[in-house]
């Protein structure tokens, strides 16, 4: 993990710990000033008002950690469809005449060690990206030329119809990784509803007289872990929650085994 990644996820931690504990204090000082100046203040209207509060806020993180999970599913299943599609275009290659055969081939194996790459260091990432686009066009300027060959042909139905797949899966993927994310105004308004939430239940503890700092901490740290897991699950750039990348080790052994015992 580098240090923008670190950055990145101390932001990810200290900012919904600090809507937290912030409101709470604000909370319990204000209201432990209205109790003193009103003794006996009756705190079961407010008991209420905090229960709702709260209900709410429970309502909104769910949703969105339903978005983020859904999302994550995307990512594994567009990442074993492309393990298929890339086994499949590997196997196509055969079929055609040389050079196109090994220089397929050839491509298909660095694409797939592009693709690990990114898996294993996220800092390279514009980089893997602007080369696995070259790769594909230059698979698809060798389905050109089939064409031009003889467009009828079955390989160039098989082929081209698999590097298309191939296409298809890297734009989806891309667009589901980098593009579609949670609304900026979502993850405010969650903050917003959370602060104010906070602020009532912080309010509370001062009316009734109770105050624990270790409890305070305790709620702003569990509070911060979920929407740190929230926005992790949303931004696999992070680096916190990968998938697992080895049904994509395991096609790159492959292929590297098959491309070793062509060349002996």
């Amino acid at each position: 993990m580098n240090l923008k990644q670190l950055f990145d996820v101390a932001i990810m931690f200290l900012l919904p710990f600090l809507v937290v504990i912030i409101p709470i204090i604000i909370g319990q000082r204000y209201g432990l000033f209205h109790n003193k100046k009103f003794p006996g203040l009756n705190d079961s209207p407010i008991g209420t008002v905090v229960g709702a509060a709260l209900g709410l806020l429970a309502f909104m993180v769910a949703f969105i950690f339903q978005i983020s999970s859904n999302r994550y599913d995307t990512r594994k299943d567009l990442l074993l469809e492309e393990i298929t599609n890339i086994r499949t275009t590997y196997l196509r290659a055969e079929l055609l005449k040389e050079p196109l055969n090994s220089e397929t081939r050839k491509l298909l194996v660095e694409y797939v060690d592009i693709r690990a790459d990114i898996g294993n260091d996220t800092a390279k990432l514009n980089h893997l990206k602007i080369r696995s686009q070259q790769i594909l066009d230059k698979l698809w300027s060798f389905s050109r030329k089939l064409a031009e060959e003889d467009r009828s042909s079955e390989i160039y139905a098989l082929f081209t119809t698999s590097v298309n797949d191939l296409v298809d899966n890297y734009n989806q993927r891309i667009t589901n990784t980098f593009e579609y994310r949670i609304p900026p105004v979502v993850r405010w308004f969650i903050l917003i509803v959370a602060f104010c939430a906070m602020l009532a239940l912080g309010y509370h503890f001062g009316v009734s007289g109770r105050s624990n700092l270790g409890i305070n901490l305790l709620l702003a740290i569990m509070f911060a872990v979920v929407m740190m897991l929230i926005v992790s699950l949303d931004r696999p750039e992070t680096g916190l929650a990968k998938l697992n990348q080895k049904p994509l080790i395991t096609l790159q052994k492959q292929l590297q085994d098959m491309q070793s015992k062509e060349n002996d």
